[in-house]
């Protein structure tokens, strides 16, 4: 299983993501909103990113969201019951076996692997 998508980070554009991942488990495609979500919160609205889902060679699932700025790193908070925003990287960090950031020169890729392939 292989799925790779290169998009503009909007609001638009989290149902149509999921709507491509309608074949695959909630949990996975959960992570992929909060990861795409995470992008448009904290890089900003139209940030070019490449999604992608691939299977593991120890049948895990990977999700990765690619963006632009290595410098906007992500950051696992504690939110408060009354908060607004902040749970998305708790709710990975809760679901996933593992998750983490790869950063490069000119860009950044934060990913989550799951327990099992989503079907």
């Amino acid at each position: 299983m292989t799925f790779e998508l290169s998009l503009l980070a909007t609001p638009k554009a989290v149902p149509e993501v999921r709507h491509h991942l309608r074949a695959l488990d909630f949990e996975v495609r959960l992570c992929v909103t909060e990861l795409l979500t995470n992008v448009i919160d904290h890089v900003g609205e139209g940030t070019p990113v490449t999604v992608r889902v691939t299977g593991t060679n120890l049948g895990h699932t990977r999700i990765e969201v690619t963006d632009p700025d290595p410098r906007a790193l992500p950051t696992l908070l504690s939110a408060s019951e009354t908060a607004e925003s902040g749970r998305g990287l708790a709710l990975v960090d809760a679901l996933a076996r593992r998750w983490g950031v790869d950063q490069g020169a000119r860009h950044k890729t934060l990913w989550c692997e799951l327990a099992t392939q989503g079907r």
